[in-house]
């Protein structure tokens, strides 16, 4: 099998995702894991693909590219990936909300302490909330996986500092696992 990944964005509207799924089943192509989701009013997907030894990257390179400019999207690539090790993913347990006026570096400053420590980031989105005439809200959730070691009841120290120096509200909980 050949490993590929396909990103694309565009303005959000129906039928984005039958286009760009009829082009990659009219390659045989599987959808082995996806994210899709609204970000500033534009729809994005990340999909890792697998595709029989035999297709024609190029071509389908090429009709990726052809439904981009008839759907009006922004952007559309497929690169090839390395296949994964099969190592086990890293299994999230607690979800952390940042809240706070928007500023940049927030993202950087949870993010860093939280690599400083081991802790893997496996899921994360943001929102930034703007009101007519006010300063924006940032809005940040992530789902971690803690290393072997680290204290649960702990990680709300860990990101304390954070807390203070970006003028943030953060808080942690466990999270209620749920089988998709």
């Amino acid at each position: 099998m050949v490993e590929l990944a396909l990103s694309a964005i565009g303005r959000d509207r129906p039928g984005i995702v039958a286009e760009v799924t009829a082009i990659l089943l009219g390659h045989m192509v599987n959808i082995r894991d996806s994210q899709m989701s609204l970000l500033g009013g534009r729809f994005s997907m990340m999909l890792l693909l697998a595709a029989p030894e035999t297709t024609d990257v190029d071509a389908l390179r090429s009709d990726i590219e052809r439904v981009r400019g008839r759907l009006g999207l922004d952007a559309a690539s497929l690169v090839s990936v390395r296949e994964a090790e099969e190592v086990a993913p890293s299994a999230p347990s607690h979800i952390v909300s940042v809240y706070g006026v928007d500023h940049p570096g927030i993202v950087h400053a949870v993010s860093a302490n939280l690599a400083a420590r081991g802790v893997n980031i496996t899921d994360m989105s943001t929102r930034l909330v703007r009101e007519e005439g006010e300063a924006g809200l940032y809005a940040m959730l992530l789902e971690v996986a803690l290393p072997a070691g680290l204290d649960p009841s702990g990680l709300e120290g860990v990101l304390r500092p954070v807390s203070s120096e970006q003028g943030v509200e953060v808080t942690v909980r466990t999270l209620a696992a749920d089988a998709l």
